[in-house]
């Protein structure tokens, strides 16, 4: 049978190192496997729309359909994966519509947010977001994509904690993990849609506690992003799961 190629043509030696032993059903193999899928989202080895056959998985991670149906379980609560009835699970396909919806979400919660932070930002609050703005510098100077996307979102999940409102903090954990999608499928790879040192320009209106131009700056920071966004919906695909997890024969 020959097989297709829609999917990783050429994949990095990363990937087929991740490869997973026999080993059973563990906990610890599972977070495993769930960061070589996530990743594969992310890193556009897995297109929008790609489906994800359990019976495949199973074979190519050598794990239970339990075990398969746990970890799908989990991507779909971070809405990287759809499970449909009678179809099953497929990387979830963002529309153009989404992506508007979602950043317009994003505008108006965060940058709503960003008085009451730099109201109650601390010193140790200061020097906790500039290291985070400095691993996703350094993870997008080495080519990690993935992790740099995560990354950013776990800034601006961390901004809005700092607000003291948990319930938005919540939504914008929410609103992140769909984005993060978004921006994996629909950006360029090696830029996240923002210059560099935007998130620390950000940290600085913060420390000075100028709310008002944190805010400001929030919004053209966001508006950036969804700018640089190219949407193009792909037809849904099934890609080589043996190839793309390094096993292919």
């Amino acid at each position: 049978m020959k097989k297709s190629h829609d999917q990783g043509e050429e994949l990095p030696g990363l990937v087929r190192s991740k490869r997973v032993g026999k080993n059973g059903d563990g906990a610890e193999r599972h977070e495993v496997i769930y960061h070589i899928i996530s990743d594969a989202i992310i890193e556009h080895q897995l297109r929008p729309g790609a489906r994800l056959r359990e019976d495949a998985l199973t074979e190519v991670f050598n794990i239970s359909r339990t075990g398969v149906r746990k970890i799908l379980q989990r991507l779909a609560l971070e809405q990287l994966v759809t499970l449909t009835p009678r179809r099953g699970a497929s990387v979830t396909r963002p529309t153009a519509n989404e992506a508007r919806d979602v950043f317009a979400a994003r505008q108006l919660v965060e940058c709503g947010l960003m008085p009451e932070v730099a109201r109650r930002i601390t010193a140790d609050d200061v020097r906790e977001l500039k290291r985070m703005a400095s691993d996703e510098r350094e993870a997008l100077s080495v080519g990690e994509q993935s992790r740099a996307i995560k990354l950013s979102a776990a800034f601006h999940e961390r901004l809005a904690e700092l607000s003291g409102n948990t319930t938005l903090a919540a939504f914008v954990r929410q609103l992140c993990s769909r984005s993060s999608l978004i921006l994996a499928v629909y950006g360029n790879i090696g830029h996240l849609g923002c210059e560099s040192h935007d998130h620390d320009d950000l940290v600085e209106y913060l420390e000075r506690r100028e709310g008002t131009n944190a805010k400001a700056f929030m919004q053209r920071h966001l508006k950036e992003i969804e700018a640089s966004l190219s949407i193009v919906e792909e037809e849904a695909s099934a890609p080589d799961l043996h190839q793309i997890f390094g096993l292919g024969t």
